[in-house]
Formats: structure tokens, sequence, C-alpha cells
């Protein structure tokens, strides 16, 4: 049964209040407040309603929303509303609000950012197994073009150990080191 107030929604606010959709609190002072959107609840058509409803009332005199990361920033006059005010109304359009955007728990000691460029790399790493049937990964792709980019140059240019910046040296020296002393072989046994 509706209440009074869901009686008096127009019919579109009355379709978004059936769909939940689910966003974490990215930032909120007085007068702004940024929400991102789940992914799961990232749908195209839900998203711009919540919009156009949003945009239709006087308290928010502006709104951006970005579809591809979900992001949506609501500009309100803090003079006629507040942040709980603009909380209720989302409820009432279907957004659960959750109090902030969660962590990967399982990230090892990882930034947000290294675990995210991780993931995607271990994503494309399954699509070229899965494509090659297992024949070939990236640990054999990428040193492969490397070897062949070395191989070009060597054929354009010859061995000119004298133009190998200062840099490239030290880097190999630094990687080598670690790849020889902190490989999983050579970890001591503890007693």
């Amino acid at each position: 049964m509706l209440s009074d107030n869901n009686k008096k929604m127009p019919l579109q606010t009355q379709q978004l209040l059936d769909s939940k959709i689910i966003a974490y609190i990215v930032s909120q002072i007085p007068g702004r407040l940024r929400l991102r959107i789940a992914k799961e609840s990232r749908k195209r058509e839900e998203i711009e309603r919540i919009a156009k409803v949003l945009q239709e009332r006087l308290e928010i005199y502006r709104l951006r929303n970005n579809l591809q990361t979900g992001s949506i920033t609501i500009f309100y006059a803090k003079e006629h509303s507040n942040f709980e005010q603009i909380r209720i109304l989302l409820q009432q359009l279907g957004v659960s609000l959750q109090d902030s955007i969660s962590k990967p728990t399982n990230t090892e000691g990882r930034s947000e950012a290294g675990a995210e460029v991780i993931s995607t790399f271990s994503q494309l790493n399954r699509r070229v197994k899965l494509a090659t049937d297992d024949a070939i990964d990236l640990r054999f792709l990428v040193p492969l073009g490397f070897s062949i980019l070395a191989a070009r140059q060597l054929l354009l240019k010859g061995f000119l150990i004298e133009t190998i910046p200062w840099y490239v040296l030290a880097w190999y020296a630094f990687d080598s080191f670690i790849k020889f002393h902190y490989s999983t072989d050579n970890k001591p046994n503890n007693p």
C-alpha cells in the first residue's frame, strides 16, 4: 500500500522506487554531495532517470554525472536543503546510500590502484591463455616482445654498448639483483 507521499509522486518517480540502486558517498560537504554508483547497479536508464528527477528539484541547482565511472555530483542550495533532506530524496528515488566506498579487502599490502592494475593484467592474461589453449601467457609474451625489440635494435644499430644510458644499466643491475636474491627458491628456512 502506498503512503500519501507516494500517491502524489509522478509515475516516473514511482518507477524508480521499485528498483534499488546502491551508491557510496565519496564526499559530502554542505551544498555538495558526490556519490559513486556500485558497478552492479550502473544501468544507464536508471541513472539518467534519477538525474532527471533530481534536476527538476528547485534546491538542486546543478548535477554532474559520469555514466562510465558511476559518479554523480549533486550541488544543492544549502540555504534551502541539507544533507539529510538530499539523502531522503535519494532514498525515495530508490538509491540506497552507503557511508563510504568499501576498499578491496584482499589487496595483499598493495594500494588500491596497484591492486586494480594487477587485476586488469590478470584478466588479460586469462584471456590470452584462453585464446591460445594455455599454450602461452603474458609471462611469455612480454619478454618475447622485449627480445624482439632488442634483436631489431641489434640488427639496425649493431652492438653500440657505449650508447646505452647509465640508468638502463643501473636498472638492469637492480632488477637482476632483486630477481636473483629474492626468489622463492632462495628464502632461508626458519627452524
